[in-house]
């Protein structure tokens, strides 16, 4: 879910600022902040079944796994955002003068939520697309089995697939890496009130 603070532009200096004594978390869009709130259980299930599974099968490679809690800078659209998930290729780029905000994410998945998808799929994949080491994009939805995923084939153009077969195993490309659809809803039960 997401919230308004104070209706005015900040400086990116500003968000900065108020990220580092705010209690929650808050993407900066171009001069707007907007407050994060918290998700479901069964988002935050499936962001750390997705976790569990990539830092596993990256045990050993040259990429570092994020979950939740990692900043990333967009500077081609002024974005400071959170994704559920990011894989970054090493060396981390992080952005001048700061130890905190990374820039070079190879891949991203998101978790669906009815506040947030059109702008997951929309203006948020928009931002993503132009990061230069952006190779695969990864959406699931949290009230039913279907997976979105876009994988970059060349410039400006991507691969579309989508699946509602929990037997589906994905093959990652950006990571070189497999997740099957069921490993991504353990623990989820549908038929909860």
């Amino acid at each position: 879910m997401i919230a308004q603070i104070e209706k005015r532009n900040y400086t990116a200096e500003e968000y900065l600022e108020l990220e580092l004594t705010s209690e929650a978390r808050s993407e900066y869009r171009n001069g707007e902040i907007v407050l994060v709130t918290g998700g479901t259980p069964d988002h935050n299930d499936i962001s750390g079944n997705l976790y569990v599974v990539l830092k596993t099968a990256l045990k050993g490679k040259t990429y570092r796994t994020f979950y939740a809690d990692q900043r990333l800078w967009i500077p081609a659209v002024s974005l400071y955002t959170y994704p559920d998930i990011m894989v970054v290729p090493k060396p981390i780029e992080l952005q001048t003068g700061r130890t905190d905000t990374v820039m070079n994410p190879c891949f991203i998945a998101e978790v669906l939520s009815k506040s947030t998808q059109n702008y997951d799929r929309g203006e948020k994949f928009l931002a993503y697309r132009s990061i230069p080491s952006f190779q695969e994009y990864l959406l699931i939805d949290q009230y039913r089995i279907h997976v979105e995923h876009h994988v970059k084939t060349a410039t400006n153009q991507w691969l579309f697939s989508e699946y509602d077969d929990p037997t589906v195993t994905l093959t990652l490309r950006a990571v070189e890496s497999q997740v099957q659809i069921a490993e991504l809803y353990e623990n989820i039960d549908f038929n909860q009130a």
